[in-house]
């Protein structure tokens, strides 16, 4: 994979270089709320700036439906990267259109662009392969060269992500060179005891990668809505928790695996319970209660784990070597249900261990629970990719950088 040191080294002043970023960020009525992965591509889009290359930068935002969309525009991410760059960054108001090839074409040495939303466009997503090249075939009309930097969508095959870096000279950008190095880490020669912690609020989107770390990870701790399957897996009464009855047996399946292989596998053993779900608009007192894991009342939902469970999984992570968290372990968007994932937090900054927060809620919680983000080994801006490459699977936009 060739890296942008050596696309900077080979001189690209004067070239038109199309960065695929990934500016998917929050928004709350246009305003950013988290500007995290804006500033993740940040020394990318800048060290081509300074050395005098014509920069193209594109991403998706949200999930329009191949049509423009306001609420989707990417135009409050353009603004925003030009306030951290310090300069001006000119707005295309369509993707491949007029305003993209003429705001391109205005670009001088040193200068950036972001052109709008790329799922505005239906050749992004399409499941149909001629579909899809031809919209790259258009992109490539706008650029020299392929930077992909945008690592939060390398494990999707879309147009901007898979079939552009086919069509163009293309390296790595520091983003994605900087997470595939520490995936590395969880992957090959793994420091031990390596720990594992995934919460989040569906089983089923985690099952393929505590598949793969069974046979990887030392120990793995379950927090986050999941917990509740593994908790009714081994017979107990969830109450109204969230559950995905379906999965039940898989987990069964995997509760019996982690004791045959010998890997440690650790279910909260108290939980705050309500009978009803938090306002998170208003945050008003919950006023939750404390109860035994195994012994959820039938009419409440758990919501977060409770203080001995806080306490249990900061002495599983206390001896760590290597740890992946991945997954909130409750409702951390209301301060009644946000000490869990601040515990799991602190642990992870107090443990001695390289620690790695896997993108997604948990990178969000990181920044919205007001911790330092440079107390992590590394915080990833790609849960999803993440996930899928910690599961062995072949991610398409890594791929497609491969020479």
């Amino acid at each position: 994979m060739k890296t942008i040191d050596e696309l900077l080294s080979e001189g690209v002043a004067g070239k038109r270089v199309f960065v695929r970023a990934d500016l998917n960020v929050p928004l709350d009525s246009g305003t950013i709320t988290d500007d995290g992965r804006i500033r993740a591509v940040l020394p990318t889009v800048k060290a081509l700036a300074d050395a005098g290359a014509r920069v193209v930068v594109a991403s998706h935002l949200g999930r329009p439906k191949g049509a423009p969309d306001p609420a989707f525009s990417l135009a409050p991410a353009a603004s925003r990267l030009g306030e951290l760059l310090g300069s001006a960054v000119a707005f295309a108001t369509d993707t491949v259109g007029e305003s993209a090839r003429s705001t391109v074409a205005a670009l001088g040495d040193g200068q950036v662009a972001v052109i709008e939303n790329l799922r505005f466009n239906p050749g992004e997503t399409a499941k149909d392969d001629a579909e899809r090249a031809a919209f790259a075939d258009q992109l490539a009309g706008l650029a020299d060269v392929y930077v992909g930097d945008g690592f939060g969508a390398v494990h999707r095959k879309h147009a901007s992500v898979y079939d552009l870096p086919a069509r163009l000279p293309h390296a790595a950008g520091f983003l994605i060179a900087t997470e595939v190095g520490v995936l590395k880490k969880l992957t090959e020669d793994v420091r031990r005891p390596y720990v594992v912690a995934l919460g989040g609020a569906k089983v089923s989107d985690k099952l393929a990668v505590i598949d793969e770390l069974l046979g990887k990870a030392d120990r793995l701790l379950i927090g986050g809505g999941m917990a509740y399957t593994f908790l009714k897996a081994k017979g107990h009464e969830v109450g109204i928790s969230l559950l995905q009855e379906d999965q039940v047996p898989a987990v069964q399946e995997y509760i019996a695996r982690a004791e045959k292989t010998g890997v440690e596998l650790v279910l909260p053993v108290d939980v705050l319970v309500s009978t009803e779900f938090p306002d998170l608009k208003t945050k008003a007192p919950a006023n939750p209660t404390v109860v035994a894991a195994d012994a959820i009342p039938a009419d409440q939902e758990g919501l977060d784990i409770g203080p001995q469970t806080r306490k249990l999984y900061a002495s599983k992570l206390a001896d760590a070597a290597t740890v992946f968290w991945n997954g909130p372990m409750g409702v951390f968007e209301h301060p009644d249900y946000a000490e869990g994932t601040k515990a799991v937090a602190q642990a992870l900054i107090d443990s001695p261990a390289f620690t790695v927060v896997g993108g997604g809620d948990s990178a969000a919680a990181v920044r919205i629970l007001g911790f330092d983000e440079d107390a992590f080994g590394h915080i990833s801006t790609g849960g999803g990719a993440s996930l899928e490459y910690l599961e062995g699977k072949t991610l398409p936009g890594l791929a497609a950088l491969e020479d």
